[in-house]
């Protein structure tokens, strides 16, 4: 199976909170139906992405990585590759790289949201396909290039710090922890 197969299977089992994530995963599975290079960079009317908040539930906080590009704290995330198998093979190594730890693990039950925002040209859009992945007790991180720091913040001060799509996630995310995933 194609990495684009397996993103239409994940979006076409994906059942978001609400009306605007079924808009947003029409969306996203009318561009990969429209574009067979809708999963790459390459595609100039956008592309899909693999994102994973790192989680830390024992101790109620999350890992953010002050992106060195953006200069914004967001969840660990990027373009697919290649050898990616799927969306979630993706979203994991992502994390495991920007995070430096090894002993991740994807939440069950798939995608925890879907993000769409615009990026500069010469591509239009990224189709943010969002995961959740806990870390294990006393793992450690470490900064990877593609950052400029990383921080454990508690839950409560996400807000602060983050943007709106960064806050919908770790919602989301809590939201499905609480109901045992």
């Amino acid at each position: 199976m194609s990495l684009h197969d397996d993103a239409v299977g994940v979006l076409k089992g994906y059942v978001g909170d609400d009306a605007q994530q079924a808009e947003l995963r029409q969306v996203y599975l009318d561009h990969l139906s429209g574009h067979p290079d809708g999963m790459w960079k390459a595609c100039g009317a956008g592309h899909l992405t693999a994102s994973a908040l790192v989680i830390d539930p024992g101790r109620g906080r999350v890992l953010l990585t002050l992106h060195r590009k953006l200069r914004m704290w967001l969840q660990m995330g990027g373009h697919c590759e290649p050898e990616d198998t799927g969306l979630a093979v993706a979203a994991l190594r992502e994390a495991k790289e920007e995070s430096g730890i090894a002993g991740l693990s994807l939440l069950p039950g798939g995608p925890v949201r879907l993000d769409r925002h615009p990026i500069p040209a010469p591509c239009r859009w990224h189709l943010d396909v969002q995961y959740a992945a806990t870390a294990t007790p006393g793992a450690v991180e470490r900064i990877s290039d593609e950052s400029l720091d990383l921080r454990w913040f508690p839950y409560d001060e996400v807000a602060g710090v983050a943007d709106a799509s960064v806050v919908r996630l770790l919602e989301s995310t809590r939201v499905r922890l609480d109901r045992g995933f």
